[in-house]
């Protein structure tokens, strides 16, 4: 009897745990990781990575961003991209840029950043859980993008990159991880070149541990997704390929298959940091500054950098330009705050009461609130996914990365808007109402880097 039936199969509420089991890890050595690990495939361009890739014959790029190894006019979605990908991978492997642990384990891995300490535990998770929503999303992928993911994921027959997940604070998890990464140096340990973050993992492959690691996930109800919605969803995509392929050729699948579980690392929810994920528009939709301030109004209390409140008649009074030492940028410090570019001068804006619903936990989201009363109500932006009058850009960023996209003969917008960034609560409370959050609203950093732990399906 096959026990997994995607699309039909729930578990009864009362049988559902996480379930994250040790596996035979691929590894860079300790002195190669540096080099080999490299930013995960959906922050950087093709340009970007060819850029950073550039001499380094051992850099993971190769393996998660594959186009790179080809001429820049063929499509990333060309089979000849996936099939480069499975060979790059199998060449990291053979030269031992890629090293296979002898036992199953599991990885605790850890990041730096700045004052920012955050501890993870990796593993193989299941796609079952992923199906039946034990692991819980927040975000809608897009089909191109998840394609994509599924293509390489089964020519390379390989997780290549981990996905992000987090958990609610476990007190016999926090002591594992505490007793583990304080009694022993990491086996890998390095600084990123590119962003100053420290990455640091230990094997941990001891059998009282790994039953405990084991035992104290079967404990917990949910994790959720931080980031990695597209790498899930192909892993999800690829299981389900893979258990049919299995049900044809007449074997029985238990859900303990390789082929039933993907490669993940993950936090407790009180660990991590949330940055603002900021918005640009292109125009203000046939408006003049006067007339798009005069309708920002209708729904925010709308104030200049230094703290004058801007009167519905007054407008932008100077054309949209600096303002001589007053014309401070505008961070965010509370939920309900958002700062605003327009065309190089800043404002603070704050919701009035009754433009917030305060009981939805999507429609009350700073980024919601904006979309709902300025982008969609006033600059007419369509689906935030797809229209390319808007664009966004990430918190680690900067703010004056934002002014200077819409400031000057050369700025590519009109306005910008800085966002107060969404907590974790916030992310989980709308994963547990089965909602989904608005496009870009959520940049979870550090990042995890790609190519310190990779996890092949014949192997785990």
């Amino acid at each position: 009897r096959h026990i997994l039936r995607f699309g039909l199969f729930h578990l009864p509420s009362s049988h559902r745990m996480v379930k994250v089991l040790p596996f035979k890890a691929y590894r860079p050595p300790a002195a190669l990781a540096s080099t080999v690990a490299a930013p995960p495939y959906d922050v950087i361009s093709s340009d970007e990575a060819r850029r950073l890739a550039d001499g380094k014959e051992d850099s993971f790029l190769r393996v998660n961003k594959p186009e790179i190894d080809l001429p820049a006019s063929l499509s990333s979605y060309d089979l000849r991209v996936y099939e480069r990908g499975a060979k790059n991978l199998k060449e990291f492997i053979s030269r031992g840029w890629l090293r296979k642990e002898a036992a199953p384990a599991y990885y605790i891995y850890s990041q730096r950043m700045g004052d920012h300490i955050q501890h993870g535990i990796c593993g193989a998770c299941s796609v079952e859980e992923y199906a039946t929503g034990v692991i819980k999303r927040h975000e809608k992928t897009q089909v191109k993008k998840e394609n994509d993911r599924t293509r390489l994921t089964y020519t390379q027959n390989a997780n290549v990159g981990p996905v992000f997940l987090m958990y609610k604070p476990h007190d016999a998890l926090d002591e594992i991880v505490r007793t583990v990464t304080s009694t022993r140096p990491a086996e890998t340990s390095f600084v990123a070149d590119d962003d100053g973050i420290e990455h640091l993992v230990w094997l941990v492959n001891d059998e009282p541990t790994v039953s405990s690691i084991r035992r104290a996930f079967e404990s917990i109800r949910f994790s959720y997704i931080a980031d990695g919605h597209h790498r899930s969803a192909s892993a999800f995509r690829v299981g389900e390929m893979k258990i049919k392929e299995a049900i044809a050729a007449g074997k029985n699948v238990t859900g303990d298959e390789s082929f039933c579980l993907f490669l993940a690392v993950l936090f407790p929810a009180n660990q991590l940091k949330i940055l603002e994920y900021n918005r640009i528009v292109k125009d203000l939709n046939g408006l003049t500054e006067d007339e798009f301030l005069s309708k920002v109004m209708e729904n925010f209390e709308v104030s200049k950098s230094g703290g004058e409140e801007v009167k519905p008649d007054e407008g932008a009074g100077n054309g949209g330009e600096p303002r001589p030492g007053g014309n401070k940028i505008v961070r965010p410090t509370v939920k309900g705050e958002v700062g605003m570019c327009l065309r190089g001068t800043w404002y603070r804006l704050k919701a009035r009461e009754a433009s917030v619903p305060k009981h939805d936990p999507v429609n009350s989201l700073d980024v919601q609130v904006v979309y709902n009363h300025v982008l969609k109500a006033v600059l007419n932006i369509g689906d935030p996914r797809e229209d390319e009058r808007m664009k966004y850009v990430g918190g680690v960023r900067g703010l004056e990365e934002l002014e200077r996209l819409v400031t000057g003969e050369r700025a590519w917008g009109a306005v910008a808007f800085a966002m107060y960034p969404v907590s974790v609560e916030e992310v989980m409370d709308i994963a547990d109402a089965e909602a989904l959050m608005p496009p870009k609203a959520t940049w979870f950093e550090p990042k995890l880097r790609s190519g310190l732990i990779v996890r092949l399906y014949d192997d785990s």
